[in-house]
């Protein structure tokens, strides 16, 4: 395994407070936050000692962390695409509601796939790996559309069909 250093927490504290030892890592270079004495905050990394004595970098508050906020996810029926804006924390079972919504189809009626596997409805979209403009696939249940067929329920063509006009003169 190869391990990475960086610059910026190896540089000797003469350079950053006009001073001092030359080894950049050394207790008197660092406050009690993490932060380097003599650092303005002007791209230094910030280091925390997490209670299992673990010096790590200090995560940023400011931003979103990742899973949090609005996505896009591109769902696609078979001849038409819908840009539906969720929450990524949200799952499968809340876009096929929302879906509902936009196609007609009813959430039981619905099959959703993501990297070539049928996702649940339990499965939360960032735990899956659903990331912003990601596609999904939505199909119709087999055994629902054969229902429909056999039965005569379709209230409108199934959303594979294409719409056929006619002109008549």
């Amino acid at each position: 395994m190869m391990k990475l250093r960086s610059k910026k927490f190896y540089r000797s504290s003469s350079k950053l407070s006009g001073g001092g030892s030359s080894n950049g890592n050394s207790n008197s270079n660092m406050k009690l936050g993490g932060e380097k004495a003599g650092s303005e905050g002007l791209g230094e990394i910030k280091w925390e000692l997490r209670p299992g004595g673990m010096l790590v970098q200090m995560r940023d508050m400011t931003g979103e962390s990742v899973g949090e906020g609005m996505i896009t996810v591109k769902v696609s029926t078979v001849s038409k695409w819908h840009d539906i804006s969720i929450e990524a924390t949200s799952n499968f079972g809340e876009l096929k509601m929302i879906l509902s919504l936009v196609t007609g189809l009813e959430t039981r009626e619905q099959r959703l796939l993501f990297k070539g596997k049928e996702r649940e409805d339990g499965e939360y979209l960032h735990m899956v790996g659903v990331r912003d403009k990601d596609k999904v696939l939505l199909l119709e249940d087999p055994g629902t559309k054969e229902r429909k067929l056999l039965y005569g329920l379709a209230g409108g063509p199934a959303i594979g069909t294409p719409c056929s006009c006619t002109i008549s003169v």
